[in-house]
């Protein structure tokens, strides 16, 4: 079963690995730390997000580093923009309401 980037951020513990290497390089160990789970639950989570070409492992001596892949990111943004520019269209809207709302409670 092919997964897809959704899935893989569908699920709060990913997310936060996400965070953890978006800021360094760390071996599954070092994630494995900062989470109150098994060490092979966060295998199988760093399984699915590699899946999801998410992360990229770089071997460096006997230890593996998973690092975020930012570009794959950018599929997200692109999907959340179109969510974004809504929102963003009924604020412009809400405000223009509300000033009109004023200016006539002011006459």
């Amino acid at each position: 079963m092919r997964r897809d980037i959704f899935q893989a951020i569908a699920d709060p513990t990913r997310r936060a690995i996400l965070v953890l290497i978006a800021v360094q390089a760390m071996t599954p160990n070092a994630i494995a730390e900062n989470f109150k789970v098994t060490r092979q639950s966060i295998s199988k989570h760093l399984r699915i997000l590699s899946e999801c070409e998410l992360l990229a492992q770089k071997q460096e001596g006997r230890e593996i580093f998973y690092e975020l892949k930012i570009d794959k990111m950018k599929e997200i943004d692109i999907w959340l923009d179109k969510f974004r520019k809504i929102m963003e269209e009924r604020f412009r809207q809400l405000d223009e309401i509300l000033l009109l709302t004023i200016k006539n409670k002011k006459k």
